[in-house]
């Protein structure tokens, strides 16, 4: 039985700016100026853009809360439709397309003529689940998630890089220098361009390896990728430590121009290892 503290939970409302006009009858995109402050990282992030959220994606966001948080109990049945978007405050057809995205991502089961069902994320959960889970975490990554994204990079990237020394092409090599000299040129620049060029040059390994599927697990969690790598940027850009960074990236381009797979495998996993230690501070 569903609690008495959800089904009453305050009504979800969205606050909108107040502006001399309205940009968008969706979305509304408000620029933070953040003043300079003494802290190297906080210089870099000047302007920050704040998103705010539909009420179909502040009703999706209430949802996976409560699920994830474990509230609303697996194999829990969520009220009819009708009474759940009154008790939030949305209207029907807006709570039933966010039970429709959380079906998609596995965190419910809609049943016709049953209704819906709170899923076990872990059995029927798919990828689409990641973002959501850092979400729930405010863009924060707790340990064991970490470890386990960690874990799964070092697996899929071993492979990416040593399939890409294989079947790499000439285009890909002019791709890859191409961006082995924006990353020189972006080298004391802000955490976010870093952060850009990092996720594009692991992302062309993938391409590079010639499996269709790779490239498209490496977009499929890019946001909890740039998350994680995002947070080691901003805490060593400017430092000799993103300068090895890049320097092991020249390197494996260099193996991979001659198909040396079982080096561009060691000098992958060699640089993961590298960043792994640094992003925990060890």
């Amino acid at each position: 039985m569903i609690s008495q503290s959800i089904i009453h939970a305050p009504r979800l409302s969205v606050k909108r700016p107040e502006t001399a006009f309205s940009p968008s009858p969706f979305r509304a995109i408000i620029w933070l100026v953040v003043l300079p402050q003494k802290a190297p990282a906080m210089e870099s992030a000047l302007f920050e853009p704040l998103r705010v959220p539909s009420l179909k994606e502040a009703c999706i966001q209430r949802l996976e809360g409560l699920i994830l948080s474990g509230e609303l109990k697996i194999g829990e049945r969520l009220p009819p439709e009708r009474e759940f978007a009154a008790r939030l405050g949305v209207s029907r057809p807006v709570l039933h397309e966010a039970l429709v995205d959380l079906d998609a991502k596995g965190l419910v089961r809609i049943v016709p003529r049953r209704g819906v069902f709170v899923n076990d994320y872990r059995r029927a959960g798919s990828m689409a689940i990641l973002t959501s889970l850092l979400d729930y975490h405010n863009g924060q990554l707790d340990p064991s998630f970490t470890q386990s994204l960690l874990d799964t990079r070092l697996l899929l990237e071993s492979e990416t890089a040593r399939l890409a020394a294989l079947h790499r092409s000439d285009e890909h090599l002019r791709e890859f220098r191409d961006l082995l000299t924006q990353e020189q040129e972006a080298a004391c620049c802000d955490p976010q361009t870093l952060t850009s060029l990092d996720f594009d040059f692991h992302l062309l390994i993938a391409i590079a390896s010639g499996n269709l599927i790779y490239p498209l697990l490496i977009n499929s969690f890019k946001s909890v990728y740039t998350s994680l790598t995002g947070a080691f940027f901003r805490k060593y850009y400017g430092s000799p430590v993103v300068e090895t960074v890049h320097q092991y990236h020249r390197r494996l381009v260099e193996a991979i121009a001659r198909r040396a797979a079982e080096e561009a495998v060691g000098i992958m996993r060699e640089m993961l290892a590298h960043g792994e230690t640094y992003l925990k501070g060890e």
